[in-house]
């Protein structure tokens, strides 16, 4: 087992109260006994101080009610670091922060299901890494049941306030809003659907008391955590935005200056609103205080209000729907459906990918990577027009997953050569051909927990406030608010077709996270997912082929470098290898961009054993026992 929990428990059996009993009458024995064992144990003590804790280590050592060896911290960091997986016996959690893993995984040794730690980690994530998610966004969440073997999702998207336009991110020519102009203030900010989602989510699948599930973000929040390097990166980063809202400014830039890696941050309001939840579940949330506030905040923004109002906060709804399941090979891939577009494009790609040999064509082929870019171009072509809240548009689901339409999509592929003229298909339910292709931006600011725990239970869940520190608006209680309406397309009509994923009161909007299961013979053996706009889709697939074609391990899987191609041009991530693929590429007629990604992939293999690797590109870790 490559963590354990076992902590420092076989320093401590040395000297019993026996022997210190029939030391008692030798005075200067004694007092040799008692030096020797203070400079044992400080020499103990020292050889685990931070000088040698590498520099790149979560900060979680200090200032934590968690009881954690920081050897166990240290030893996932190094097996990531080799490209080894975290293996355990009984349960494993991976998320993108340590503070994060640890509140969860001390759930799990207590006992608690893969919800509970679930609910845990999440209310932590949204102190510690507040740029990527938090209570103030949204979330997709799929649950295999241990007893049942059934998957279940839920969708904790956030809504389009009911006052909400469908031309509001339009300027008064009726052209678009720039971005950056939509995003920062109230206009952007959709109903928050995240903490609904744990509330359901553990009140389903949980047995802990929800109260103590909050224990450590409030802990953390009132006593401090050490900022990390993301975080403190991604300030400085965005500090111009950051700067252009009061509260906002001053909390991550204190002085004018933005936070630094280590610094001491504390959050008093954020303990305040965690310790409300945790006495009231999400009462205060989405029907008291919290919701004023956060109603208040919205509708103040001088330069961009919104619309949201009370109500929709007190009418949101986490919605319980059925996941997008397909058959590759021996195994069964299931993911979120509608509003995400993550599920259908994961398993499209992966269907049309089936009848090729991957295994064969092996990972360094430029040629695997061809035929996987054209598959992902094909599946996003079809994104881009009909995938939707299938609540509100027609969504011909059924006929995007048809096994004959996705051969027809698959015998498009020209190996070996750029397949030209990739449009979107006509799967059946004609009736929905008119749709426009949309245009709505996906921004890579995001997270992803995968949980596997002593019950048997998976969990995958994705969660988001979309662009890096959301619509950059901070409530008086403590957490960003998302701008995940800016993911609609921006215009209502393309051509004087109406777009699929246009904005419309309580809609929601679409979304490329895609939180993953994979099952063999009806059991789970991978749970996985990734931050990163619509990237998402791309990094799970490459993941899930290098599992299940590759041989690779988990944290092999989700740290190989990227080549992507969702609408033409190939991207290639940076590294030793990315000249020669893209000369490859260049002279079957791609034009090729080599890139960096910040893709921030957790997952989980199950085998004998449970496995966990989390992406070294970010800042994550995986715990188990």
């Amino acid at each position: 087992m490559a963590c354990t929990w076992n902590g420092w428990s076989h320093h401590w059996r040395v000297v019993t109260p026996k022997h210190l009993l029939h030391w008692y009458d030798d005075l200067v024995f004694m007092q040799k006994i008692l030096l020797v064992f203070l400079i044992l144990f400080f020499s103990l003590k020292n050889s685990y101080s931070d000088n040698n804790i590498k520099d790149n280590s979560p900060e979680i050592f200090e200032g934590t009610s968690v009881e954690l060896d920081r050897l166990e911290i240290q030893e996932s960091l190094n097996l990531k670091e080799n490209g080894k997986s975290v293996s355990s016996k009984n349960w494993m959690i991976v998320t993108a922060n340590a503070y994060a893993s640890a509140a969860g995984a001390k759930i799990l040794q207590s006992g608690g299901t893969a919800a509970d730690a679930m609910v845990a980690a999440q209310s932590v994530l949204g102190l510690v890494e507040p740029e990527s998610s938090g209570i103030g966004g949204g979330s997709f969440l799929l649950w295999y049941d241990g007893v049942t073997g059934k998957i279940v999702t839920l969708d904790g998207r956030e809504t389009a306030p009911q006052n909400s336009t469908s031309n509001q991110f339009l300027k008064s020519d009726g052209t678009k809003m720039k971005f950056f102009d939509a995003v920062i203030g109230g206009l952007s900010v959709g109903t928050p659907g995240t903490l609904a989602l744990m509330f359901d989510a553990q009140k389903k699948w949980g047995n802990q008391n929800w109260e103590n599930l909050f224990d450590e973000a409030i802990f953390l929040s009132k006593n401090g955590f050490k900022v990390s390097k993301k975080l403190s990166s991604s300030i400085e980063r965005d500090k111009d935005r950051l700067s252009k809202i009061d509260k906002t400014k001053e909390y991550f830039l204190p002085n004018g200056n933005s936070l630094k890696h280590k610094q001491v941050l504390k959050n008093y309001a954020y303990a305040s609103t965690m310790q409300n939840i945790a006495n009231n579940n999400i009462e205060d949330f989405y029907k008291g205080s919290i919701a004023q506030d956060i109603v208040s905040t919205v509708k103040n923004h001088t330069k961009n209000p919104g619309f949201l109002e009370a109500e929709d906060l007190s009418n949101y709804n986490v919605i319980e729907r059925d996941p997008v399941c397909v058959n590759y090979k021996v195994y069964k891939i299931c993911g979120m459906g509608p509003p995400s577009s993550g599920g259908v494009a994961v398993a499209q790609i992966l269907k049309i990918l089936e009848p090729y040999d991957l295994q064969s064509l092996g990972y360094s082929n430029p040629i695997t990577w061809q035929i996987i870019g054209d598959a992902t171009r094909l599946a996003f072509a079809d994104r881009d027009r009909y995938l939707a809240d299938s609540d509100y548009v027609s969504v011909p689901l059924s006929g995007l997953l048809n096994d004959n339409y996705l051969i027809e999509r698959s015998n498009k592929i020209k190996v070996g050569k750029k397949t030209e003229n990739v449009t979107s298909g006509k799967p059946s339910n004609d009736f929905v051909y008119n749709y426009g292709i949309g245009n709505s931006l996906e921004l890579q600011s995001t997270t992803h927990i995968s949980i596997y725990d002593q019950y048997g239970n998976a969990l995958s869940m994705t969660s988001s406030i979309e662009n890096a520190f959301g619509s950059r608006l901070m409530t008086e209680s403590g957490f960003l608010l998302n701008n995940q309406l800016t993911d609609f397309s921006f215009n209502e009509r393309i051509d004087g077709k109406l777009i699929a994923n246009r904005l419309e009161p309580g809609k929601r909007p679409r979304s490329s996270m895609a939180p993953t299961i994979v099952l063999k013979d009806g059991r789970p053996i991978i749970i996985i997912g990734s931050p990163g706009g619509s990237n998402i889709i791309s990094f799970v697939v490459n993941s899930i082929i290098a599992l299940l074609e590759w041989d690779m391990n988990i944290q092999e899987a989700v740290s190989h470098p990227h080549a992507i191609n969702r609408w033409g041009k190939f991207e290639i991530e940076e590294s030793p290898y990315s000249s020669n693929l893209e000369n490859s590429l260049k002279a079957m007629g791609y034009d090729t961009k080599i890139r960096k990604y910040y893709s921030g992939l957790n997952g989980i293999y199950i085998d004998t054993e449970i496995y966990g690797g989390s992406d070294p590109r970010r800042e994550g870790i995986a715990l188990g026992k």
